[in-house]
């Protein structure tokens, strides 16, 4: 006597008294008549652990606003822009440009003025 057909491909008989159902192929994954899965619809949110890349504009108001504060300054707000367009990664680092370009260039500017009215303070008895 041989043994039953197994109907879902399990590797082992059905139960005594089961009747095998006509249409029903083995089983398995994927169905047949199936695909393979596609890659999402559009519009969809990245996949997890993808990230945007840095936006260098913003790493480079970071850097100039301690080599130059001005252009960091201007560097940082041109960023902020391009990143709230762009979706990239960057936005602290584009805050950072701007705050420290604008704290550096508020310095330099006191530090010019302070040298004008010291400079205005000076007597001029210097004769020539």
């Amino acid at each position: 006597m041989t043994a039953p057909q197994d109907p879902g491909g399990r590797g082992y008989p059905p139960p005594p008294g089961y009747p095998p159902q006509p249409g029903y192929g083995p089983g398995g994954y994927p169905p047949s008549g199936y695909g393979q899965p596609g890659y999402g619809q559009p519009g969809y949110p990245p996949p997890y652990g993808f990230r945007a890349p840095t936006n260098t504009v913003a790493i480079l108001s970071l850097v100039f606003a301690f080599v130059f504060a001005p252009a960091g300054l201007v560097l940082g707000i041109v960023a902020r822009r391009q990143i709230a367009r762009t979706r990239e990664e960057g936005s602290g680092l584009a805050l950072a440009g701007i705050i420290v370009g604008a704290v550096f260039t508020a310095i330099w500017i006191l530090m010019i003025v302070v040298w004008i009215a010291a400079l205005a303070a000076v007597p001029d008895t210097a004769t020539f």
